[in-house]
């Protein structure tokens, strides 16, 4: 009989800080790996090796394109071969662009069933509700589109972001050229682009950790889109540095597992075919378990934050939400599925 995990009092979960989140996560993947190696194989293993396999072809398209532009370059213009390798670079340039949607298409689509299928399952286990790989894969679908609606609020919000970021920096430029230009201060100009451009990419942060949290509740609450991002903002406060830590660490090891299958196997040209392969496969293999274990992470972060507000989910209550999936029973309002606030 498996140890049903996430036993731990509501209340105690407030207390989690970053290890104790991870303990918390790696806990719920060892005590159900067979459902978790289950989804890894069905959804995150085509995103892993999308990911590994766009820097790969990008690689080489990008490649014949600059070498095709540079011999361009040398080529009299007007002349047959001139022409030729015209055409040639803008054959390549539309491969290379069309690439780049299929890619983003195909990763977003695994990235939100993914985490459709490991949020819902993570709240069956929470429940002590039976679960199985063929039931969390019937429900796939109808919590994909929750997290679709969320995801592109999101973007809106994302895109309305960087246009007032750009605005309000372009004039804070222009004014700041104005008035330090005259007394030779371009250091003090530079510096103005720099705070902005980081205090753009701080916002940008808080923009998708906001983004990760409002996903869990796309799938355990009603709200979802800009309602889930708006309750996401509230349940965040209080863990944000926890949430900004386990973000910059889990980003840290993603990029170093990146950088090491770009230097080994996209680039390890001198090395026989043999070990770029074995290479390959443990990138592929250590990246796909980072993607599980951050997904898991990211809900595990959503009852810490639930606990942290004093707000206890009724097992019953959520079961019931979760049979919504099934059309099982009627939706529910949003005050039956997150209970009232407790507070000690």
């Amino acid at each position: 009989m498996k140890t049903i995990v996430m036993e731990r009092e509501q209340e105690e979960m407030q207390f989690l800080g970053v290890f104790g989140i991870y303990k918390e996560a790696y806990k719920i993947i060892f005590s159900w790996r067979k459902i978790f190696s289950q989804i890894a194989l069905a959804l995150i293993l085509p995103l892993s090796f999308i990911s590994l396999a766009h820097i790969e072809v990008s690689n080489v398209l990008s490649g014949k394109i600059i070498n095709n532009q540079v011999e361009l370059l040398g080529t009299e213009a007007g002349t047959k071969r001139y022409n030729k390798l015209s055409d040639h670079v803008s054959s390549e340039l539309a491969y290379f662009w069309l690439f780049e949607a299929a890619y983003l298409i195909l990763s977003l689509i695994f990235s939100l069933l993914s985490s459709a299928a490991v949020v819902y399952t993570i709240a069956s286990i929470y429940t002590n509700r039976e679960v199985s790989f063929k039931k969390v894969m019937s429900v796939v679908p109808k919590v994909w589109k929750r997290l679709m609606v969320t995801f592109l609020s999101v973007s809106v919000a994302f895109f309305a972001y960087t246009v007032v970021a750009i605005l309000v920096s372009s004039l804070v430029l222009i004014i700041a050229w104005f008035v330090f230009t005259g007394f030779h201060y371009l250091k003090v100009f530079y510096s103005f682009g720099i705070v902005l451009l980081v205090l753009y990419f701080m916002g940008f942060v808080y923009m998708i950790i906001v983004w990760q949290l409002a996903s869990s509740v796309s799938v355990l609450e009603e709200a979802c889109g800009f309602k889930a991002m708006t309750k996401s903002r509230a349940l965040i406060k209080g863990k944000m540095w926890t949430a900004i830590i386990i973000f910059f660490e889990l980003n840290l090891f993603s990029a170093v597992i990146l950088m090491a299958f770009q230097n080994l196997v996209v680039h390890g040209v001198s090395m026989n075919m043999a070990t770029r392969v074995l290479y390959g496969v443990i990138c592929l293999s250590l990246f796909l378990g980072l993607l599980l274990f951050g997904l898991v992470t990211q809900t595990v972060i959503y009852f810490v934050c639930k606990s942290n507000h004093h707000e206890n989910i009724e097992k019953s209550a959520l079961s019931d939400h979760l049979d919504v999936y099934h059309g099982e029973h009627v939706p529910l309002n949003s005050k039956d599925v997150q209970l009232e606030e407790s507070y000690v």
